[in-house]
């Protein structure tokens, strides 16, 4: 068992990452985990995105997570918010599609447009 000291060192330094992701004004990657979500694989997603901005060392990108975005069929959703855009939804996200997704749009403000719920929906009647 921790001691109360450490303990309160991690109690700590939650709360800080939590205040840290309120007052973020960078890039925001949320990944939807509710349970539709995590059925349908969204925990290697949101590991995906953690490791690969870690990877590339994003100072201004936070990764979360969210409850159900609303469109389970299409899990995993995620979605993108940039300071100055619109939000772009991603959807049917897989691991393997992160690093494409985090290299043009994340870094390169180029939407991967045939990943896009916009996309989806129209080329998928």
């Amino acid at each position: 068992m921790k001691s109360i000291q450490e303990l309160e060192a991690i109690r700590q330094k939650t709360l800080a990452n939590i205040q840290q992701r309120k007052e973020h004004n960078g890039t925001r990657i949320v990944v939807g985990m509710a349970t539709c979500g995590i059925a349908a694989g969204a925990r290697p997603v949101l590991a995906a995105f953690m490791d690969e901005v870690e990877k590339r060392s994003l100072q201004d990108v936070v990764v979360a997570q969210t409850g159900c975005i609303g469109v389970c069929r299409l899990e995993p959703i995620v979605e993108i918010y940039k300071p100055g855009q619109n939000k772009v939804t991603y959807v049917k996200v897989t691991p393997e599609m992160v690093a494409r997704i985090v290299t043009e749009h994340v870094v390169n403000d180029r939407v991967v447009d045939e990943y896009t719920i916009g996309y989806y929906e129209a080329n998928h009647k």
